[in-house]
């Protein structure tokens, strides 16, 4: 009796202190000091290199980036802007169009066109654009046959300039529309398109102020998404002869060592990349529309015409040609020996040793340990970081919450080039948040930039399964006398396991390809695989390039695979 009467105080204190309003701020506060740490003060770091020369303040860096008489950085901001604009609509039109074709009519081919619609997603987007140029080329494989076919004096079509690169770039990025778009099909109800036909609208009035509208949603996620991603293009625009955008200006002023005007330039395209996000978030709030009706009863309209059926079969083996084109190439390279493919429409010679290579050879083995090294880190951050996150913004209640949700998503709205500066203006020098280490040129930068890069992953897809959550069950753990620690441990992770986990495996395979901020701060003992597949394709050694290209395929389609069974299983059981 004694002994409990002593235990109580110390129960009753802790229970007092869990109560307490103010305790929310102490699980807050190391969220906040994460994204001051290397969200914020990076940014901040960046914007004062920028403007602090020979240790004096000036903004002459500014006036030099807009001058008339240096007019290179301008069209780099003028072109990137341009492509990425035009890589959103090419990308909405062809994504949104293919996810309303495939929901909304039944034709021969629909089912293995449905499958085959996501191919794009296991091409990292470097290996997408050399297996672009491999078959697209001015020495690519389909140029060269036509000229060869036709008995031509030069190929008939090549692809370069600006068109190359929103071709690569629409092809890779339109599944982030089609996917999204997709899902908000499946949930219109077509009694509204119905009724607009009724009352005498055509076909494109019903599209333009009834399905675009309820698809505003899905439509600014991916556009911010596609827009960010073209944004951060740097293969693209650099093999298809595209020299003036602000990832390649960034790149030339830090290898040169004008850090002055590399962080100007970063500054730049951070404010741009920022003001398209309130741009879409402002176009968001302002056309909010949602579906009223009780029930949904979709079915596809069959194609009933014999010539319809046809057309659709024609078109439906067109477009499985043109989608799996780029794996089967990659694959087909992988074998090829280097160095002896030159002039010729196909690879002379082949050999199954580069994939050997890969896990016997410690040179070839080595860009792949490390990347899955320097990612296994970087994912683990991210979950301790999103699960955390995600769980105070969707069951705590504090002040700052809207703060810390914009603070969380800044990183998607930031290239990887201007993330790669920023990390280089802030940690090139000892700080706090680096425990007084200098961390350019070791190996910890790699896995902050995946972190900083990909934090938002597992924060959104845990939050989604969180909201999903009873919340009752939470407080019922707790009224049965378990503490705030027990009952997150034992019954909100369990339950919040399979988003936490399918956010992490996108992070995770994410990092591995990850390729625009790791070039510019990769050291020679910590070359990750993307790095090593570029360098690869610039020594000629194309067989080795599209080896590593096809293991990343595979991580890939593997890795979305147990994804989306997680995800299945999540949205199946949910109550």
């Amino acid at each position: 009796m004694k002994l409990e009467l002593e235990k109580q105080p110390v129960a009753s204190r802790r229970l007092s202190l869990t109560a307490s309003p103010y305790f929310v701020y102490v699980l807050v506060a190391p969220l906040f000091l994460i994204l001051l740490a290397y969200v914020i003060y990076p940014l901040f770091e960046t914007f004062i290199a920028s403007i602090k020369v020979d240790e004096q303040i000036t903004f002459k860096n500014y006036l030099k980036f807009f001058s008339l008489e240096h007019t290179a950085n301008l069209e780099a901001l003028w072109t990137s802007i341009y492509i990425s604009v035009l890589s959103v609509i090419t990308c909405g039109i062809v994504g949104v169009g293919l996810a309303f074709l495939l929901e909304r009519y039944e034709f021969p081919g629909r089912k293995i066109l449905s499958v085959l619609a996501l191919v794009p997603m296991a091409l990292p987007p470097l290996i997408g654009v050399l297996s672009f140029t491999f078959l697209y080329g001015e020495s690519g494989i389909v140029p060269r046959a036509l000229k060869e076919l036709f008995h031509l004096q030069q190929v008939p079509f090549s692809l370069k300039g600006i068109w190359g690169v929103l071709v690569v770039h629409t092809f890779t990025m339109y599944t982030y529309f089609f996917m999204t778009a997709q899902a908000a099909i499946r949930g219109l109800d077509p009694s509204l398109e119905e009724a607009a036909a009724s009352l005498g609208a055509n076909r494109f009035t019903i599209w333009r102020r009834v399905i675009i509208p309820m698809l505003t949603p899905a439509i600014v996620a991916s556009s911010l998404l596609v827009f960010m991603i073209a944004m951060a293009s740097y293969t693209a625009p650099l093999i298809f002869g595209i020299d003036r955008t602000m990832t390649m200006q960034i790149y030339l002023a830090r290898t040169n060592g004008d850090l002055d005007m590399a962080a100007t330039q970063s500054t730049i395209l951070s404010v741009v990349s920022i003001a398209f996000l309130l741009i879409m978030r402002w176009y968001q709030g302002a056309r909010n529309y949602q579906n009223m009706s009780k029930g949904i009863s979709v079915h596809r309209t069959e194609i009933k015409s014999q010539a319809g059926k046809y057309i659709s079969m024609l078109l439906s083996f067109i477009a499985t040609l043109i989608l799996m084109l780029p794996i089967l190439v990659l694959v087909l390279i992988s074998f090829s020996v280097d160095g002896t493919w030159t002039v010729q429409i196909l690879p002379p010679q082949y050999t199954a040793s580069h994939y050997m290579d890969l896990f016997t050879d410690s040179k070839t083995w080595k860009p792949i340990a490390n990347s899955l090294k320097l990612s296994l880190i970087a994912v683990v951050g991210i979950i301790i970081f999103g699960v955390a996150a995600a769980y105070a913004m969707v069951r705590l209640r504090f002040r700052g919450k809207t703060l810390m949700d914009a603070l969380i998503m800044l990183p998607w709205a930031l290239p990887g080039t201007v993330v790669a500066i920023n990390l280089i203006a802030a940690f090139n020098q000892p700080t706090v948040f680096s425990f007084g280490q200098v961390l350019i040129g070791t190996f910890w930068i790699l896995p902050l930039a995946y972190f900083v890069r990909h934090l938002p992953l597992v924060f959104r897809s845990t939050s989604a399964t969180l909201m999903q959550m009873d919340g009752s069950v939470e407080e019922a753990a707790r009224n049965l006398g378990a503490s705030w620690w027990y009952s997150f441990r034992r019954v909100v992770f369990p339950m919040a396991l399979g988003g936490v986990l399918a956010g992490a495996l996108l992070a995770y395979v994410q990092c591995i390809g990850e390729f625009v901020a790791s070039i510019l701060i990769f050291t020679t003992s910590t070359t990750p695989l993307s790095v090593a597949v570029f360098q690869r394709m610039y020594n000629f050694e194309f067989g080795t390039a599209c080896a590593y290209g096809v293991l990343q395929i595979i991580v890939i389609i593997v890795v979305l695979f147990i994804a989306q069974k997680l995800t299945g299983d999540k949205a199946g059981t949910a109550v």
